[in-house]
């Protein structure tokens, strides 16, 4: 099965139904079909076939939907590109996927003006654990890797999220996560096609228009990453009147917030756990405990295990590999366990809870600090709006924590430091605060820790 038999359920099977609305316009999914047939054909009148790569570098638009549905009917492998690139990231993603195609602003055009035969085209059939997308992972330690998801992944991953989050085609779906990322395309469209619910897709989050949105579409289904649901912490409870269901993943969601969000709007954000070259892995329950600081347990299917304090993985939505790079495969199993470099801990009754990036631990005298324990004390403090800690060297104990804050309204270095001490082992204070108005982050609100400034003497 290809993932386009799937689709095909809401394609072909509910044309005349209105799917997608994008700008102030309703589409049905027939329009949508119709249109990812012509941009098909003039992709293989560009001579793109099956296994060749298309590169798309597009913003949210129903063109983007369309392209990535006329990929998969010709067994074209999709790569999604970051559109917050430039060219020195984007040549290294053009030399490594060696894309037939390139498709930005002025490409989709053209493919758009080409003339276009009626009638459905025969569907290109293909083994289902081909590749049907590369991935380019963030690289914060070096060029992005392309995680390479088959076909196969795909449809076990819809299959989770369907039954687990129990979405049916009377979900009402707001999106606006960007789509050149797994969070948006392999969960949020995935999961509108295989069930045929109405789709509202922004092009971008604005926390000022979030509201309106909310109000005028009135969706029972949202996706968000957690600097999303800090925002809409702004918002007027009204927004939540008809809501089913907030998921947030993508990055840790501070235990604060969740409670915060839950005596706002009252719903329970549920907690998921994902990457780039595995998509689902672990979701608290959609009925049952969504317990917080937690990630669930592991979807159906799919093993956990955690060794040496990483967590480890086995599954049908696992990834093939990296792109045309062996040695970094051969680094990231073991024994066909995929080692996410995520560190955690799993409780008695199955619960993971992440404590941070294997790369992010600090070893300060002997003693391990995770991270993620101090910014979750931090983000319970008065005037605290974000938080992130890293590791710094140090003379004597080889690396000691320092803290970033980003102030909502006053905060006082003093006053964290006295609250760190009372609640922390002495070697997880951190040895300096350091005052910043916003932290780095990717395009899913992923913290980018290696580029905050460096600590003076003076924090």
């Amino acid at each position: 099965m290809q993932l386009m038999d799937l689709f095909d359920h809401s394609l072909v099977g509910r044309a005349h139904q209105a799917g997608l609305e994008f700008g102030g316009r309703a589409f049905t999914f027939g329009e949508i079909d119709a249109q990812a047939e012509g941009l098909a054909a003039a992709l293989a009148s560009r001579g793109v076939a099956a296994g060749d790569r298309v590169c798309v570098y597009l913003p949210n638009s129903p063109h983007v939907v369309a392209l990535f549905i006329a990929c998969q009917k010709l067994g074209v492998i999709y790569v999604p590109v970051n559109i917050l690139y430039r060219e020195r990231e984007l040549e290294h993603i053009r030399r490594d996927a060696e894309p037939k195609l390139f498709v930005d602003e002025a490409m989709l055009r053209e493919l758009l003006a080409m003339p276009v035969a009626g009638g459905r085209r025969a569907r290109t059939r293909i083994d289902a654990d081909a590749p049907a997308m590369i991935v380019y992972t963030s690289g914060t330690t070096g060029a992005s890797k392309g995680a390479v998801i088959t076909h196969n992944n795909m449809l076990a991953n819809t299959a989770n999220i369907v039954a687990c989050w129990e979405i049916t085609q009377a979900d009402r779906f707001l999106l606006a996560l960007p789509l050149f990322h797994v969070h948006g395309l392999g969960n949020g469209i995935h999961s509108w096609l295989a069930t045929g619910c109405r789709m509202r897709l922004l092009e971008r989050f604005e926390h000022q228009r979030a509201a309106g949105e909310f109000l005028s579409f009135q969706p029972t289904l949202f996706f968000g990453v957690p600097t999303i649901y800090v925002r809409l912490l702004e918002a007027p409870p009204e927004i939540a009147v008809d809501m089913r269901l907030f998921v947030s993943g993508s990055a840790p969601l501070p235990a604060a917030v969740l409670e915060a969000f839950r005596e706002r709007f009252g719903h329970t954000i549920l907690e998921r756990y994902g990457m780039s070259e595995t998509m689902m892995n672990t979701s608290n329950p959609y009925a049952g405990e969504r317990r917080a600081g937690t990630v669930g347990t592991p979807l159906p299917g799919i093993s956990l295990r955690i060794v040496n304090g990483e967590v480890q993985l086995k599954g049908p939505n696992i990834f093939a590999g990296y792109w045309r790079n062996p040695e970094a495969t051969a680094k990231a199993f073991d024994d066909g366990w995929f080692k996410t470099g995520d560190m955690g801990e799993v409780s008695n009754d199955g619960y993971l809870t992440l404590t941070g990036r294997k790369s992010d631990l600090i070893i300060s005298g002997g003693f391990n600090i995770y991270p993620r324990e101090i910014e979750e004390l931090l983000l319970e403090q008065e005037g605290v709006a974000e938080a992130a800690v890293v590791g710094v060297s140090d003379a004597v104990r080889g690396e000691v924590p320092v803290a970033y804050v980003v102030q909502r309204g006053c905060c006082e270095v003093e006053r964290l430091e006295q609250c760190c001490r009372e609640k922390l082992a002495s070697f997880k204070v951190p040895r300096a605060f350091v005052m910043v108005e916003t932290l780095p982050r990717t395009a899913l609100g992923k913290v980018q820790k290696h580029l905050l400034p460096k600590p003076s003497q003076s924090n």
